[in-house]
């Protein structure tokens, strides 16, 4: 820890937040995964996206969002999440204008 560092306690209470609620916060936020992963298991892309993973498997299975196998490993490069999220969007502008 570096002496400018200060102390969890003592952040909690400059931001008048609790203690508690902080370190949970920061529980979180370090689970969240890998932001500079290149390829992501089909539960951390569909994290991402905000759905099930299932789901995501019929995207896969269908050819809505890219794939690779890796062994007998399923990857999803990172790109490809953001690709289909594209996709998906103006699909639905053109729902949405119609």
């Amino acid at each position: 820890m570096s002496q400018s560092a200060l102390p969890i306690s003592q952040i909690a209470q400059l931001l008048d937040v609790p203690e508690d609620a902080l370190r949970t916060l920061m529980a979180e936020r370090r689970s969240a995964g890998d932001t500079t992963l290149v390829a992501l298991t089909v539960a951390e892309a569909a994290r991402r996206i905000g759905i099930g993973r299932t789901k995501l498997y019929e995207y896969v299975s269908s050819g809505e969002i890219r794939s690779v196998k890796i062994g007998s490993l399923r990857r999803i490069p990172a790109e490809a999440v953001g690709e289909f999220l594209a996709r998906r969007f103006r699909a639905s502008d053109f729902d949405a204008a119609a």
